[in-house]
């Protein structure tokens, strides 16, 4: 997950909504204060939330760790295996490094440390640098003038998000389903900070509690812990394992290639275009697969609400016809483990957060839910 996003970096704000809703009511935030310990003024869940979406710091540098153990199952290519596999085996069991610098909207760099090399995003100005040590290639491109919020998501998949990425995300989720509550305080980076918890309140949910540790000082996450129900250790983390909120020096963002690296330099124009062009066709061709689907009865449902919700869909017919990719998707489907029951037979992939069911009749069943609810559902054809 990239750090240059559309909108402004550093001020992760909480929707909004999800603010008034829990400041208003709609949500559980109750009158539970977090502990003045260590020494910390208190603050009440609402507090916390328009902290966090007033939250502007001018720069930071620091380095994040995310980590988990989601309690799957090992698959080829993608629990387990080494190169891009790897990298993604390590999102779902495993962890990933990341330093990180931020000194302005025009200057942000982020590295992804790994065991053979690093790969670098790196924003100067107008000049936008990704860099593979590896490889030993480096692509450059141009921010056009006018278009600084254009700014590119190179960084590839494996990459960890930050804390406050996770933390937009887990706060955007707030609604009337969700109890958001304090948990006292807590330490982060040798930083102080308020630990905010949200909580689904359907015991169906696998999803025990999301902890965020919010700064006291800059309010800015830190930490975020997403807990699978009664475990007392967190399935997937994503935390600042250092932090300074020094603005780095603007030599951190002056990229020059390594002797020996292969240097591309990027049409800017072009990509934009070809963009713009794969956007359209690939707008054009869910569109088109959804109302086709929709006409056949076939297009992706919502069953139940919040947290126990559960997505049900139908698989294409012809699988066969598809090609290599399809054939694939279905190879490694028969790696997973195989399953049946008054609903019929199917394959599931399931770990502590969330459960996949895709039956041999091809519909799929997906949610943050046990298998038992799948099997439920699969089982009113």
């Amino acid at each position: 997950m990239s750090v240059f996003r559309s909108r402004s970096t550093l001020r992760w704000l909480v929707p909004s909504a999800a603010a008034a809703v829990v400041i208003g009511g709609g949500a559980a935030a109750g009158t539970i204060i977090a502990s003045a310990d260590p020494g910390l003024p208190e603050r009440s869940a609402a507090q916390l939330l328009v902290d966090v979406q007033n939250a502007k710091v001018d720069g930071f540098s620091g380095t994040i760790v995310q980590s988990a153990d989601l309690g799957l199952p090992k698959i080829s290519g993608v629990t387990e295996g080494s190169g891009v596999a790897g990298n993604i085996a390590s999102l779902v069991a495993g962890s990933n490094t990341a330093k990180v610098w931020y000194a302005g909207e025009d200057k942000a760099r982020i590295a992804l440390m790994q065991t053979d090399g690093e790969t670098d995003v790196i924003r100067n100005g107008s000049d936008v640098w990704l860099w593979q040590s590896k490889e030993k290639t480096a692509t450059h491109l141009k921010v056009p003038a006018g278009a600084d919020n254009k700014k590119p998501e190179a960084l590839p998949s494996g990459v960890p998000s930050t804390p406050q990425e996770a933390a937009d995300a887990a706060l955007a989720a707030i609604d009337d389903t969700t109890t958001v509550s304090t948990t006292g305080a807590a330490k982060v980076a040798d930083r102080d900070a308020y630990e905010l918890a949200l909580s689904p309140k359907a015991k169906e949910s696998l999803v025990g509690q999301v902890r965020l540790a919010i700064d006291a000082e800059t309010h800015i996450p830190l930490r975020v812990d997403v807990y699978a129900k009664n475990a007392t250790s967190p399935a997937f983390r994503v935390a600042f394992q250092q932090i300074s909120f020094d603005t780095p020096d603007a030599q951190q963002f002056a990229f020059n290639p390594p002797a020996g690296t292969k240097v591309t330099e990027a049409n800017t124009a072009q990509i934009e275009k070809d963009a713009q062009k794969n956007a359209k066709e690939h707008r054009a061709e869910v569109e088109k697969a959804r109302t086709e689907a929709l006409a056949k009865g076939e297009g992706p449902k919502v069953v139940g609400e919040g947290w126990a919700s559960i997505v049900t869909a139908k698989l294409p017919a012809d699988t066969a016809a598809k090609g290599d990719q399809a054939k694939s998707a279905e190879g490694m489907l028969d790696m997973l483990p195989a399953v049946s029951g008054t609903w019929g037979k199917g394959h599931l992939f399931a770990g502590s957060l969330f459960s996949v069911l895709v039956t041999d009749d091809g519909r799929v069943f997906a949610g943050a839910v046990a298998p038992e609810l799948l099997y439920q559902e699969a089982a009113k054809k």
